[in-house]
């Protein structure tokens, strides 16, 4: 599908990759991992297209269709869910405008025996012909069916998209990018705005996708469940390999550990050979030997261990009293925004040193609530915090509170205080902003850089709670691991909302499930409320139901799956066309019949009347035969 040749990028005369290689094929399903800075969101979007390359090839099947989901979207003001959806389709939104205009000539005008008028009538079977190839009658339904799938709610489809928060945005987005049904997906953080309801359901379609998929993701979860290779971009160099991300590391410190070892004897025999050209070179009789020795080392490839980036940011929380027993406490705790009901009467009990997790769809409380425990927001009902409680919080969109227009030291400058001033330094560097790093001005930096910045904001005070919201987001797998880790030593209690299983796995011994405008407890971690919950098996109980009826099918290659598509595409296209077909016919037959009804005499004295009649229903009937082979086609590929 696609071959990525010897390709290199630079900035201001440095190398972000240098020399690449690989190809695409249909049913690859491509991790694109490394740490923030790496170049991973510049390699997707020079396969898209968008961005230019210094050097290198970039060569792609006929007709090869790319769809690319960016970090950045922007939409038009005023239109609704589905119509920002039906923007996916355009030809189809281009076919139906011409088919209105046709119908709108077509019942304005007498002129029925005029050239002008046939013509429309020729257009209009083109262009029903086309629409019907490019799935017109089909695609009100997948689209409702992919923005379900996605978590929007059918009320939700005719909202304003101006209404709905950036993540639900970025969904709409998502779900236009699926319905194009492109034949290589390009994703960049697609998990980033998705509840864990909706991450599985996107894996369950992503494992399913015929076509080819690269996507970038530091959820460490999602790319074992969906990919079956992986691409690390690290130092300039691509490591590629046939395996999801986790069979991939292992794979990596083998070869490392390989390349090391060999490494090792090579040296051992280079020494030697060394010694022995030095104690020849002495000797007169032994110079044409030393000499051949030296050839001989010249000669020599040398073996390289491949270099790991191994920088990552040092993390470990300042913790200040000890507070009281109980934490935090809310007893029939409400929010409404205007009409909007978020939360009602919630009640729950933290105790000191536990640490909870919060998880739901998004737009269920999880965020509000937490807003509510810090003294955020207003409410009602009662929240109270413990005995020498003191509070750190950790904003969703805490990067976006960082002034632009000040360095990345002066941030951290105005808000230390005397004693943890003379510290900025030491903590930037624990957070990899060393050197010239301190001198950015926040706007220039990335997510990651930024997400690193306000996390480094909050060592700057002591604290004994930490209310941390969506922390993982931007991070690299790296340093949420290093955040994770953090997290696990922090003496003091913690509150985290997440969506991000991996890093909840073992992080937390409550978890607090927001659905419906009330919350429910489970006395365990991640794994145990995802099997309480059944959210990892939701498509189980469907499969096992088939597999009992049917024998085991040997799993279909990508290249299988792909052609398998293509052939349901065009057997979905033929049926509508026969459908249409019907529908015309069955039209005809019934104006005639009316005709007879009125005008027997004068209807049946036409030229070859009962011999077209008759035409007309024998061609129905064929129609008809054909559409159910054609169903019954379709049911068998399915």
């Amino acid at each position: 599908m696609i071959n990525i040749h010897n390709l290199s990028v630079s900035f201001q005369g440095e190398y972000l990759f240098e020399g690449i290689t690989f190809q695409l094929k249909a049913g690859d399903r491509v991790g694109l991992v490394g740490k923030n800075g790496a170049g991973k969101s510049t390699l997707l979007r020079i396969i898209s297209r968008e961005q230019e390359y210094d050097t290198g090839q970039i060569a792609t099947d006929k007709e090869v269709s790319i769809g690319f989901l960016k970090q950045d979207i922007d939409f038009v003001k005023g239109r609704t869910v589905l119509e920002e959806s039906y923007q996916a389709f355009t030809e189809i939104k281009k076919l139906e405008k011409q088919l209105e205009e046709i119908n709108t000539q077509l019942a304005e005008r007498t002129d029925y025996e005029s050239d002008g008028y046939h013509q429309l009538m020729v257009d209009l079977n083109e262009i029903q012909h086309q629409y019907e190839i490019h799935g017109g009658y089909n695609y009100q339904g997948e689209t409702e069916r992919i923005l379900q799938g996605l978590g929007f709610q059918r009320e939700d489809f005719t909202k304003v998209t101006d209404t709905f928060s950036g993540g639900w945005r970025m969904r709409i987005e998502l779900a236009k990018l699926l319905l194009q049904n492109n034949d290589i997906l390009l994703l960049d953080e697609p998990t980033n705005h998705l509840d864990i309801e909706s991450i599985l359901w996107l894996e369950e379609f992503l494992r399913n996708y015929a076509g080819a998929v690269v996507l970038v993701s530091h959820d460490k979860m999602f790319l074992d469940h969906v990919t079956n290779r992986t691409i690390e971009i690290s130092l300039g160099k691509i490591y590629d390999f046939p395996k999801p991300y986790s069979k991939y590391l292992v794979l990596r410190k083998e070869l490392r550990e390989q390349q090391l070892a060999t490494q090792k004897n090579q040296q051992k025999q280079i020494e030697q050979t060394e010694k022995l050209i030095e104690k020849f070179r002495a000797k007169a009789s032994k110079a044409s030997m030393a000499q051949s020795l030296i050839k001989k080392l010249d000669r020599i490839d040398r073996i390289e261990v491949d270099e790991d980036d191994n920088s990552v940011m040092t993390l470990r929380f300042p913790i200040s009293v000890t507070p009281g027993k109980v934490v935090v406490t809310a007893k029939n705790a409400s929010k409404n925004y205007g009409e909007k009901e978020v939360l009602k009467n919630v009640s729950l009990l933290i105790e000191r040193d536990s640490k909870t997790a919060f998880v739901g769809q998004n737009g269920q409380g999880k965020s509000t609530l937490a807003k509510m425990i810090v003294g955020e927001i207003d409410f009602q009902g009662k929240i109270e915090l413990g005995h020498n409680v003191q509070i750190g919080y950790f904003a969703q969109n805490q990067a976006e509170y960082l002034n632009g227009n000040k360095t990345v030291e002066e941030t951290m400058i105005d808000a230390a205080d005397e004693k943890s001033r003379p510290r900025v330094r030491d903590i930037l560097g624990s957070f990899l902003f060393r050197g010239e790093e301190v001198d950015k001005y926040v706007r220039v930096l990335s997510g990651g850089e930024r997400n690193r910045l306000a996390l480094a904001k909050l060592l700057l005070q002591p604290f004994n709670v930490l209310v941390m919201d969506e922390p993982t987001n931007h991070l690299d797998i790296k340093s949420k691991n290093v955040l994770k880790e953090a997290l696990k030593n922090f003496t003091g209690t913690l509150i985290v909302v997440s969506h991000d299983r991996d890093f909840l796995q073992g992080l937390t011994n409550k978890v607090y499930e927001f659905k419906d405008h009330r919350i429910k407890e489970y006395l365990g971690d991640i794994d145990y409320f995802l099997e309480q919950r059944n959210l990892q098996n939701l498509g189980e109980a469907e499969k096992k139901s088939i597999s009992e009826k049917k024998p085991v099918e040997k799993a279909k290659s990508g290249k299988e799956a792909y052609e398998e598509q293509k052939k349901s595409k065009s057997l979905q296209n033929k049926l509508s066309k026969t459908e249409a077909a019907i529908h015309q016919l069955e039209k005809e037959i019934k104006e005639i019949d009316v005709e007879l009804a009125v005008n027997y005499e004068k209807t049946i004295s036409q030229s070859n009347f009962f011999e077209q009649y008759e035409s007309k229903k024998n061609k129905l009937q064929k129609l008809m035969t054909e559409w159910e082979q054609i169903t019954l086609q379709i049911d068998e590929l399915n």
